[in-house]
């Protein structure tokens, strides 16, 4: 069944009813975010009679709430969960690891190519006090927002870890330098100094993922070494990785992933050329 434009509400949609593009974008998140959040049990948005999905006022104030409780208080999926049920407080962010390093060199990348943070932001496709926050070390970014602050700062995300100066061929596991998304994703490198790879551990949390699409060029593989992932291709394609699996695909098709299971995803992560 073909989509709706997300331009154009679907013929007979009540006023009070917004369609999935116009609520991504009075949210300033991309309808597959909203498609995730879905999933992964967040919201249970209603149907039209021709199957598509409807998001009424109030279901627009839990997202609102929802979209500030992961970019402000940092919190993962389970523990949205629980504050959306009346479970738990809405706690302070924890300490970020490598924030403090994180923010600077953002925005420093950014004045480095004369540009405000609100044309920096629309460019990136977030809303400029996200990416204040991100800068001032009081959020981190999603996999999918790295991407897109590297493409907006004509960078690789590579140069948003705090690297040394010189390459080694021998990393020991205290070694390595770490990113850690705001779902709660830890991305490890595990070399420095390579030519024409970029291999890295992920540690993915349950219903935790990317947070979006987001695409490149080169070409990606990745081996399971513990958990479920799952990946999809330009929305079309949808594979299920468990412990054990390979899987490969070609960088430049647009590509979000999540960890569907209850229990933390560990896998190995090879992008080429650095383009990640």
């Amino acid at each position: 069944m073909p989509k709706a434009p997300q331009h154009i509400a679907p013929v007979g949609l009540p006023p009070r009813y917004l369609t999935v593009g116009q609520t991504a974008r009075i949210l300033g998140i991309s309808p597959s975010t909203l498609r995730l959040w879905e999933n992964v049990g967040l919201i249970n948005p209603g149907r039209s009679s021709g199957r598509y999905r409807l998001y009424n006022h109030e279901l627009l104030s839990v997202l609102k709430r929802i979209k500030y409780l992961r970019d402000v208080k940092k919190l993962s999926v389970p523990g949205i969960k629980k504050v959306l049920n009346g479970n738990a407080p809405a706690a302070d962010a924890p300490d970020l690891p490598n924030g403090p390093a994180l923010g600077p060199r953002l925005r420093k990348m950014r004045k480095g190519l004369s540009l405000g943070i609100v044309e920096a932001a629309k460019r990136a496709g977030i809303s400029p006090g996200f990416l204040s926050a991100i800068e001032l070390s009081k959020a981190n970014a999603s996999v999918a927002t790295l991407h897109r602050l590297a493409a907006t700062y004509n960078s690789t995300v590579l140069e948003f870890f705090d690297l040394p100066g010189h390459a080694r061929r021998l990393m020991r596991p205290g070694q390595r330098r770490v990113l850690r998304t705001d779902s709660g994703v830890d991305i490890e490198l595990l070399s420095i100094g390579t030519k024409m790879l970029e291999p890295m551990l992920f540690r993915v949390p349950p219903s935790a993922g990317s947070d979006g699409s987001y695409s490149h060029v080169g070409e990606e593989f990745i081996y399971m070494l513990k958990g479920t992932l799952e990946i999809w291709l330009g929305e079309l394609e949808r594979h299920l990785l468990r412990e054990g699996d390979s899987f490969w695909f070609e960088s430049n098709v647009g590509h979000r992933w999540f960890n569907p299971s209850d229990e933390d995803a560990l896998l190995i992560w090879i992008n080429t050329p650095l383009t990640f």
